[in-house]
């Protein structure tokens, strides 16, 4: 129905998501707008949904193209079930778990090092004499894996 439909401005101000990430998003495919006789966006309400769906998604660390994958399963012009979204994240409890193992082992150990990337080069001296993490590869090698991957952007 025509009037299920919101403006750019509205949806911005509905999700918190700037009209900028919102314009990404769709060039990214993971929404989806309808255009006004005049050209200007107009997305059905439940887009709001979808938008909720990515912010969860990008803090449990999804990419962008995971998160395309796991919104293809969801129906388009119609609010997703309880069911729905119950199907697409069931594999994020591992993920998170992971990621709150990685944190906890960070937090434990944060007041002396940081996995050696390096924050005190006379502690690791005593730590990493003769900087033997360097022969393990580049970066913080001693943080858990978790931590050491490359951050999803925007």
């Amino acid at each position: 129905m025509e009037t299920d439909l919101l403006t750019i401005t509205q949806i911005a101000e509905r999700s918190g998501f700037a009209p900028s990430a919102l314009r990404f998003y769709e060039r990214a495919g993971l929404l989806h707008a309808r255009r006004s006789p005049g050209g200007r966006r107009r997305y059905p309400r439940t887009v709001l949904r979808r938008l909720a769906f990515i912010r969860a998604a990008r803090h449990v660390g999804l990419t962008l193209d995971e998160i395309g994958a796991q919104l293809a399963h969801l129906p388009e012009n119609q609010t997703p079930t309880r069911e729905d979204w119950a199907a697409i994240s069931v594999g994020w409890r591992e993920r998170l778990d992971a990621e709150i193992e990685a944190l906890t082992a960070l937090r434990d150990k944060l007041t002396s090092c940081i996995g050696c990337g390096c924050l005190s080069l006379e502690r690791c001296q005593a730590s990493n004499p003769g900087d033997v993490a360097r022969s393990l590869g580049p970066g913080a090698v001693y943080l858990p894996r978790r931590l050491r991957e490359p951050l999803a952007h925007p």
